[in-house]
């Protein structure tokens, strides 16, 4: 199967200002690209690439005052299979846990695992361990969320959505990714696109969507606490601990986005 991916956004500036993009897809699906996946620019300018700390591409630019365009267009061969549900692995002690997955159990920006240790432990501390607790998680957290776009905070983390019991896809990411750390699972955040491929209509205007990966017996396996079910093209573009690890554009100075438009389809053969 063959989908295309793509976005496009602009923001209005009053000056020129550094901004730094992570909308290029993961390096774990470039293989399945069928073009170079580059960043274009309106108007023109230099743009350098570089990998950060989690192996995320990143492009780093100056854009000039005014009206500035960023556009990404790819097409992704994909196996049109829908996702696999993780498997009943074990859940690691922290001890036998590798060291590069350590980090992932520490509260952070919008996981505030300090505010919701408890109400974790309350929650999910009798469920089973392994797979079987990381779904009570996940189901808790889909039926707990109300999902609503006008009610949508940049700034909402874990503890004020819980309390809140409303969100968009990265409240519920950020939601669960807290309470599974808590209860000792390393967990990460991540972004990019999922499709409505083999889903009957009405469909959603397409978006970015967050989903987490959770360690279990050696391995990192998807969730999905917003969807809860499971979809066809899931097209990984970054991983980090949580939302602020991995925006899809951060301005180093005054800026409005006055445009949005995100593209997730079956491709034509």
């Amino acid at each position: 199967m063959r989908i295309l991916v793509g976005s496009e956004l602009t923001f209005e500036l009053a000056q020129p200002t550094p901004l730094i993009a992570i909308l290029n897809v993961h390096s774990s699906r470039v293989s399945d690209l069928e073009g170079p996946d580059h960043l274009l620019t309106s108007p023109l300018v230099p743009v350098e690439g570089y990998r950060d700390t989690f192996g995320n591409w990143c492009n780093r630019l100056v854009a000039p005052k005014g009206q500035m365009i960023l556009r990404t267009r790819a097409v992704v061969r994909d196996d049109g299979l829908w996702d696999e549900a993780a498997p009943d692995a074990e859940q690691l002690q922290i001890q036998n846990l590798p060291h590069d997955t350590l980090q992932f159990l520490l509260g952070s920006r919008y996981c505030e695992t300090a505010f919701l240790s408890e109400t974790a432990w309350n929650l999910f501390g009798n469920t089973p361990l392994g797979r079987a607790r990381v779904e009570a998680v996940v189901n808790f957290v889909h039926e707990h969320l109300q999902f609503d776009y006008t009610k949508s905070r940049p700034t909402r983390t874990a503890w004020e959505a819980y309390n809140e019991g409303v969100g968009v896809c990265r409240d519920f990411a950020h939601l669960a990714i807290t309470f599974l750390r808590c209860l000792n699972i390393p967990t990460r955040y991540c972004t990019g696109y999922i499709s409505d491929i083999g889903l009957p209509p009405p469909y959603a205007p397409q978006d970015f969507a967050a989903w987490i990966e959770v360690f279990l017996g050696g391995q990192w396996y998807m969730f999905d606490p917003r969807n809860n079910d499971p979809r066809i093209g899931r097209i990984l573009i970054a991983r980090g601990r949580d939302a602020e690890d991995v925006p899809l554009t951060l301005t180093f100075g005054p800026s409005t986005l006055v445009g949005f438009s995100v593209i997730t389809q079956q491709a034509d053969s």
